[in-house]
């Protein structure tokens, strides 16, 4: 050892050293000697076995801290492998992690560092890799402020100075290939900040994790999994994709949809999901199932909206593999799978992305910018190119990976809006002086652009609350290019209605109404969603005044007018057959309500609605169109009813639909049509099939030559309390 190594070598040994490559490992001398170091605080000896003849010879120990060196008088550096002793006297043969050269490539690193690298999680994470005839292990993490970043776990005791990475600096990624290392083992990066402390840090890359509350992550090669859903992949798109076809969609919590009692009320598998989710699913007539968020959270109490693992499926229902499983089951039965994302804030856990290599990293140092008061969370940094890398990245994997058929990104009024939930004071301005977040605006737009570009056929829905104008615009005309945006206002208004006495409606017609005027301004989802069912709000059944017949005869209509509204449509598990208490995260669904003729008749309801829905051109071919809707009358507040036609492709293809919203019945109410004929029921919410009371038309009603509502004829009917007549002419 020369007295000029001397001090990396000092700094190796307590784990100070940011290039431990430039000291470990096989080094030609000037004087045309080979010299092979090993950092071994572990080992109480370490020898090399030159490979193939296989002579052992031992290291010299270096220092107490455990650096160990042999000198050869070879000209070219032969294969070999170290042979540590621990301090115990147990020895095993490993080969050295720092014989190996850069697994990183110039350009993806420019990529990277430009924000351009939109596969991010090819390069960055756990990957299984080959580098000559040795298969081990390669890392990658971005640290940039970090003195030093090493891969611990327990093939290394979690000790993080056996296993220092390689840093390039200019991108400030850090890389290791360790060989042998075998899938399934548990693994973090242990961080030394520019300050001196230690962070152990899971892998923001990460394909898979331990099971909370264990936090470790698992490297995981997920590329085995063989797809039998090459139809649907390759039809998805067709007749204009899901803007032109029947779309109803089912929210789902997976951990509370159904348990296992007998099981100590264990949640279900991905697999036995597939095996009894996706075929509930199918006969209620169901197109899509919307999932809570599933990528990995500490926190089962967040419903996954607290997301620490973004690159990897939860542990809690099983494997990638089987999350697969039941994305491939749900295709192969032609549902599709739309997954709620959340690029919009990260926790604060300490292995997770907050103050990642000590500094603020992926999230804003101000926190007037950096925080999210309302849910104790922090906001990503969405003008700083690897953020984005990160989330685009992050948004294809689950495209291309998994399958995915969308993204539902959740929370963009809080990306969208600087001043979101904060007092005048609390947040930062943006360069022009207003409260729009132009770096959240240019990354949805990218976002957008994209998924659309590389996956046609996918859609992204935006939960977004406020009046921002272009949500659905596409982005070359200047909008945030979603295919979707929940309606909110819609769905408040009308629980608001509902949820007033009937006498009180005939001044409150206008939230039956008022929609239709901002309608066709974006491509609206209309959701009754998990928002609605949680924190004290109560289940839908409460919202509805009145009695439990009352209830039930008023939600019934509330999900007819739904159906008859244009907009694609969203209903979050448990409503569909009225669950009349407030969801639980941690509790199953209450299915024993199903013996109930109450329960059992909304169930049928809602699964008839969605027949329609498919069987009804009208219903969905024009949904974004503003010829396939018209009010025959929405004036008639003192009678709290109002009627509607839904028109399709082809203008002699229509319904219409009649809605009473009081518990009076109505009695030769007359109602103008369009063109003479037998017009038949085709719904009665108030069925008795359903748990109505079976007043209404007797199955249809011929129209007569008496004008009403600017028609020249018109058809006289009976009005069930609280109910939804749908009418299609023979």
């Amino acid at each position: 050892m020369t007295d000029s190594l001397a001090p990396g070598l000092a700094a190796l040994a307590v784990g100070q050293h940011p290039d431990p490559f430039s000291l470990l490992g096989p080094h030609l001398t000037p004087e045309g000697r080979v010299v092979i170091r090993a950092l071994r605080p572990d080992a109480s000896r370490v020898d090399v076995r030159l490979l193939p003849s296989g002579e052992l010879m031992p290291m010299t120990r270096l220092s107490s801290d455990g650096l160990f060196e042999l000198t050869l008088t070879a000209r070219s550096v032969p294969d070999y492998r170290l042979l540590p002793t621990s301090w115990s006297g147990l020895s095993s043969e490993v080969d050295d992690p720092y014989r190996y050269g850069s697994v990183l490539t110039d350009f993806d690193l420019h990529l990277f560092g430009e924000g351009t690298h939109h596969r991010a999680f090819e390069i960055l994470g756990a990957h299984r890799r080959q580098i000559g005839t040795t298969t081990g292990v390669h890392f990658a993490v971005w640290a940039p402020s970090a003195q030093r970043v090493s891969v611990v776990g327990d093939f290394n005791a979690w000790d993080g100075r056996l296993h220092p990475m390689r840093h390039f600096t200019l991108s400030g990624v850090w890389e290791l290939f360790i060989p042998d290392l075998q899938d399934g083992e548990k693994y973090k990066f242990e961080i030394r900040t520019s300050a001196g402390h230690l962070l152990k840090k899971s892998d923001p890359y990460g394909f898979a994790f331990e099971l909370p509350p264990q936090t470790a992550s698992i490297v995981r090669d997920i590329s085995g999994y063989t797809w039998q859903d090459s139809h649907w992949m390759s039809t998805r798109q067709e007749h204009g994709g899901w803007m032109k076809r029947p779309m109803s969609t089912y929210e789902v919590h997976l951990g509370s949809w159904a348990r296992v009692p007998e099981d100590g009320d264990r949640v279900l598998t991905y697999r036995e999901l597939a095996a009894r989710l996706v075929p509930y699913v199918v006969e209620m007539g169901f197109t899509h199932i919307e999932l809570l968020p599933v990528m990995e959270h500490p926190f089962t109490g967040s419903w996954g909206y607290q997301v620490i693992g973004f690159f990897a499926p939860t542990s809690r229902y099983g494997s990638p593999e089987d999350f697969k499983f039941f994305v491939d089951a749900c295709h192969q039965a032609g549902i599709g799978v739309i997954l709620d994302w959340v690029p919009g804030h990260f926790p604060k856990d300490a292995h997770g992305l907050a103050r990642f290599d000590g500094t603020a990293l992926y999230e804003h140092a101000d926190p007037r910018q950096g925080e999210q008061p309302d849910w104790g969370t922090l906001v990503f940094n969405y003008g700083r190119n690897e953020v984005r890398n990160f989330l685009l990245s992050n948004a294809l994997f689950w495209l291309e990976e998994y399958h995915l058929d969308g993204l539902r990104v959740d929370a963009v009024a809080s990306m969208l809006y600087l001043d979101y939930s904060r007092n005048p004071g609390e947040w930062v301005p943006n360069k022009f002086g207003g409260r729009e977040n132009l770096d959240a605006i240019d990354f949805l737009q990218r976002l957008n652009a994209l998924t659309h570009g590389e996956h046609p056929g996918t859609i992204t829905a935006a939960e977004e609350s406020t009046s921002f104008l272009g949500v659905c615009r596409p982005v070359h005309l200047g909008g945030l290019g979603f295919t979707y945006k929940w309606n909110m206002g819609w769905m408040h208004d009308l629980i608001e209605y509902t949820h007033s006495d009937p006498v009180h409606r005939r001044w409150r017609h206008n939230l039956l109404t008022f929609s239709m005027i901002y309608n066709y301004s974006e491509n609206y989802i209309l959701p009754f969603s998990h928002d609605e069912v949680v924190h004290g709000k109560g289940p839908m059944l409460d919202k509805m005044a009145g009695d439990v017949w009352q209830k039930h005869a008023t939600l019934r209509a509330l999900y007819g007018f739904k159906l008859g509204h244009p907009g694609k449509k969203l209903t979050f598990m448990g409503n569909e057959f009225a669950q009349p208490r407030e969801w639980h995260h941690d509790r199953s669904l209450d299915w024993h309500l199903l013996d109930s003729p109450h329960h059992a008749g909304m169930k049928r309801y809602v699964q008839e609605l969605n027949r329609l829905l498919h069987t009804e051109p009208a219903l969905y071919e024009t949904d974004f169109q503003g010829g396939g809707f018209r009010w025959i009358d929405c004036s008639d507040n003192e009678h709290s009813v109002v009627s509607i036609m839904r028109t399709a492709h082809d203008r002699r293809d229509f319904v219409v639909m009649v809605f009473n919203f009081t518990p009076l019945p109505r009695y030769d109410y007359r109602v103008g049509v369009p063109a003479g004929g037998f017009y038949q029921e085709l719904l009665n919410s108030d069925a008795s099939l359903f748990g109505g009371g079976d007043a209404g038309n007797g199955g249809g009603v011929d129209s007569e030559s008496t004008g009403a509502h600017g028609y020249a004829d018109s058809v006289r009917l009976t009005l069930p309390p609280l109910s939804c007549l749908m009418l299609k002419r023979r």
